[in-house]
């Protein structure tokens, strides 16, 4: 049975953990860094690039980088690279197949199934595209938990005494706050808000349009018009932000950052903490109304709160901090890591449902009410928001016309009162109705949410049984083909990949040849030069060549005549100028010793 993983897949950041031997361990990348920038790059050539390489060449291929995709999740909106459209689903499922790759080299076994994290304050939408995702990136989706509640697990798991946290994340583009119950093992979610639109890339953003305007009244030059000097300071923003948590002041320094017709401008200037504050102040005090909601529809008071949890990088921003703190009365506690929990968490979900891990039960929560559209546009709910999850409830309805044989059932997902305020997230015909008075016919409504908190709705006819349903999946904006042709498109990228790794390795083995060929080139006689010589050059000839048979034949007589070669170089050589074996010293190459020190009587 392959490992389960636990994804944090994050806005700006995404980070990968499993179970091993009862151990929570964060998986690095193959740079050995253990969080992976959730940006996706197509180079000039067709590459694509996915993680650190592809946010290095941001800044002078801007067009072809594509950042923050989890904000877009669950929408129709779609990205043109190469007369191809991507969807969101589609981007994002190239950052978790990256993480499985990880995964995959690290565990040295194949990877299959994950827990993936989502903000408490998905939509259903937003959780079915992030679980279509996961299917296009090979992955079969145990389980979608929010991330405040995975925080909590990394936190919570093995907490013998009952107590009652705030969960604080703030990543880099979304926001949600959850009040939990942690007793005996046991890990209950009591309510949750937040923003899904709300993150770090807000705090870059106000960062950034400062700056802006900054170098428009020195320079009179306009960053917003030319798209490299606009991303090289959102990088410069970015890199601010995350300096000033630490400092009181930054400088930044972006030499040739425009053109004028004297010459080159630079943006030289200083940045405190102190005005860093007063330009987001307003997305602190965002944070704040969500947080006094989660706290009241938990029937708690600050006082209540025994700790608070801070999570996302973004939490690390000394005036988040600040705000938390004077509302709670508590220090954030600090013995959890901010980047890595979320995908811990998820990891320890994973090891409940596989069995490695007992006594340790997940209660999750429904953040918006779920209800339909009844006469007058008006919306009735049926499952209240903070609803522990999973849940099934239903309700009685009628007809609001005579002898009325069918009704659409359209099924939203909000907190106001008309429909029209609130999100459709599907609808379905129900016919055969029995023919009668208004008001006569009785209809039960049945909503139905799993654990991952995807939405099954039915409506039945008491009087006839006749019964049509609904999952809420299409809301993901993909229907079942456009998944299986993402999944294939994707495949066929897999093979793509290999193949270009296969060629780079070709190439590097033949630099390595030829390197070593032309080390040993002029100790051989003239005959054997000739020779080494004409086999060199077929396999330089045969470099770029498709036809890779051919060319692996060309390799194997060159890999072939220069080992070869060198063994009748080496038996050849003089030892200690004498010709005679040294019993004291082994000669190694290049002059050095076996035990890599230099024989100080070698001599050429």
């Amino acid at each position: 049975m392959s490992k389960l993983i636990g994804i944090d897949l994050g806005t700006t950041n995404s980070c990968v953990a499993v179970m091993e031997r009862g151990e929570c361990v964060v998986i690095p990348n193959e740079s050995g860094d253990r969080t992976t920038p959730s940006v996706v790059a197509f180079t000039k050539e067709g590459e694509r690039l996915v993680g650190k390489a592809a946010k290095h060449q941001a800044v002078i291929n801007p067009q072809r980088t594509i950042s923050s995709i989890k904000r877009d999740m669950g929408s129709d909106k779609k990205i043109s690279i190469d007369s191809k459209k991507y969807t969101p689903q589609e981007i994002s499922a190239m950052i978790l197949s990256k993480l499985k790759t990880d995964a995959e080299n690290f565990l040295g076994e194949r990877v299959s199934d994950a827990v993936i994290t989502v903000p408490a304050y998905f939509t259903d939408a937003q959780r079915q595209a992030t679980k279509d995702a996961g299917t296009i990136a090979g992955l079969n989706v145990r389980r979608i938990i929010n991330e405040p509640t995975a925080a909590a697990l990394a936190y919570g798991v093995d907490k013998e005494e009952p107590q009652k946290i705030l969960v604080y994340d703030l990543g880099g583009g979304t926001f949600d706050v959850s009040v939990l119950d942690i007793n005996g093992g046991v890990i209950e979610v009591l309510a949750t808000a937040g923003n899904n639109r709300l993150g770090g890339d807000d705090f870059d953003d106000a960062l950034t349009d400062y700056i802006i305007d900054e170098f428009k009244n020195q320079s009179g030059l306009d960053a917003r018009r030319d798209i490299t000097a606009l991303s090289r300071i959102k990088e410069a923003a970015e890199k601010a932000k995350i300096e000033l948590s630490s400092m009181t002041q930054t400088e930044i320094n972006l030499p040739f950052l425009m053109q004028k017709k004297d010459g080159p401008v630079h943006l030289e200037m200083s940045v405190t903490r102190a005005k860093f504050n007063s330009l987001t102040s307003h997305l602190v005090e965002a944070t704040m109304g969500p947080t006094h909601q989660a706290l009241a529809d938990a029937g708690l008071i600050p006082q209540n709160i025994s700790k608070v949890l801070m999570v996302g990088g973004s939490s690390r921003i000394p005036a988040v901090q600040d705000a938390v703190r004077n509302f709670i009365g508590k220090e954030p506690f600090k013995g959890i890591n901010p980047d890595e929990c979320v995908a811990m968490g998820a990891a320890l979900q994973g090891g409940v449902l596989s069995g490695d891990i007992t006594g340790l039960l997940l209660l999750d929560v429904t953040p918006l009410s779920l209800g339909i559209e009844t006469a007058g546009g008006i919306f009735s709910k049926i499952i209240d928001r903070n609803t522990t999850l999973p849940i099934k409830r239903s309700e009685i309805y009628t007809t609001a016309a005579n002898f009325q044989t069918s009704v659409d059932v359209k099924v939203f997902q909000g907190e106001r009162q008309m429909t029209a305020d609130n999100k459709l997230l599907g609808e379905f015909h129900l016919s055969g109705i029995k023919r009668a008075l208004r008001g006569v016919p009785q209809i039960e409504v049945t909503f139905e949410i799993d654990a991952n908190g995807i939405v099954h709705v039915t409506a039945r006819d008491l009087g006839t049984g006749k019964s049509q349903d609904i999952t809420i999946t299409a809301s993901s904006n993909l229907s079942k083909e456009e998944i299986d042709k993402a999944i294939a498109d994707a495949r066929i990228y897999e093979e793509e990949d290999k193949k270009r790794k296969a060629e780079a390795n070709a190439a590097n083995e033949i630099d390595q040849l030829l390197f070593r060929a032309s080390n040993i080139m002029k100790r051989l006689n003239k005959e054997d030069k000739k020779r080494l010589d004409e086999a060199c050059k077929r396999v330089n000839k045969l470099k770029k060549s498709k036809n890779a048979a051919e060319r692996a034949e060309a390799i194997t007589e060159l890999e072939r005549i220069v080992t070869q070669m060198e063994a009748t170089v080496e038996n050849n050589a003089p030892r200690n100028g004498t010709g005679e074996e040294n019993g004291n010293f082994g000669q190694g190459e290049n002059g050095a010793n076996d035990d890599g020190s230099v024989n100080s009587d070698f001599k050429d």
